[in-house]
């Protein structure tokens, strides 16, 4: 037997080997073989189709997130415009009211005070007048102490109050 030329006999049973041991492959093995590569294919797409969607799903996440940041900013900003907007009127108001309580104190102040001034100009001239009808009588007592003198001094007053009526 040489190596190099195999006789008939062992090419038969090579033959005859190689042949069942190809129809158990094609029969039992390839079609696991082909089924298991195949599931694997499908689990890779499937893998890859799902990992397509999570991406597609994570852009839009990010998109709606960047939509809320917006929108978010935007409430913000309005928030605090109208934030000081309620400031400003309320300072104003304040303002305001403080002006007006200071108009009516300042009033109530000056009337009080004219009242003040009344009653003191009434007591003053009250007092005065007081104090010139007694001087006055100490005077008249003392200068007209008799009756012709009296006479004298009536008949002088009725010469002034005539006078005075018919110039006006």
């Amino acid at each position: 037997m040489s190596l190099v030329t195999p006789d008939f006999g062992l090419i038969f049973w090579m033959t005859l080997i190689f042949g069942i041991v190809l129809f158990l492959l094609w029969k039992f093995g390839f079609p696991t073989i082909t089924d298991m590569v195949e599931k694997r294919a499908r689990r890779i797409n499937d893998s890859l189709q799902m990992a397509a969607e999570a991406e597609l799903r994570l852009q839009h996440l990010a998109e709606e997130q960047d939509a809320l940041i917006e929108k978010a900013r935007k409430e913000q900003a309005a928030i605090l415009k109208e934030a000081t907007e309620t400031k400003n009127r309320i300072l104003a108001d304040a303002k305001e009211q403080a002006k007006e309580e200071a108009g009516k104190l300042l009033s109530e102040a000056r009337t009080q005070i004219a009242a003040e001034k009344e009653s003191a100009l009434r007591d003053i001239r009250k007092e005065v007048a007081l104090l010139s009808v007694s001087v006055a009588e100490k005077i008249l007592r003392k200068d007209l102490a008799g009756d012709r003198e009296q006479q004298e001094y009536i008949d002088k007053m009725v010469d002034e109050t005539v006078r005075a009526q018919t110039q006006s």
